[in-house]
C-alpha cells in the first residue's frame, strides 16, 4: 500500500474491522487547518510501511456513521486498530516517528 487509503463508511468494516494488518485511520475534515498538516504526514507514513500495515484518512463531514460510532470529537484523531479494535489513540497533529513507531510495534 504505497499510497494512503480513503475509509468511507460505506468500506470501514472490509478495509479497517476486518484488516489482517494494523490500521491506522485519521479521522480529519477539509476545513480543519491541524488536519491539513496530517496530511503529508499520513502519505509519508502510508509509503514508509508498505504492506506492514494500512494507513487511510476517513472525512468526518461526509461519513458520519464511523466518526459517531467512535465518538469523535476532536480532529485530527489518529486510531490504530487491531483484530478489529482501537489499540492506540492519538488526538492533534503527531509525527510520523510516533506514528511509524506505534504501527511497527503491532505490526
Amino acid at each position: 500500500m504505497s499510497k494512503e487509503m480513503e475509509f468511507t463508511d460505506q468500506n470501514f468494516d472490509q478495509e479497517v474491522i476486518n484488516s489482517q494488518v494494523p490500521v491506522l485511520v485519521d479521522f480529519w475534515a477539509p476545513w480543519c487547518g491541524p488536519c491539513q498538516m496530517m496530511g503529508p504526514i499520513i502519505i509519508e507514513l502510508a509509503e514508509a510501511m508498505g504492506e506492514k500495515a494500512k494507513v487511510g484518512k476517513i472525512n468526518v463531514d461526509e461519513n458520519g456513521k464511523v466518526s459517531s460510532a467512535y465518538g469523535i470529537m476532536s480532529i485530527p484523531a489518529l486510531k490504530i486498530f487491531k483484530g478489529g479494535v482501537v489499540v492506540k489513540e492519538f488526538i492533534g497533529v503527531q509525527s510520523i516517528d510516533v506514528l511509524k513507531k506505534a504501527l511497527e510495534e503491532l505490526a
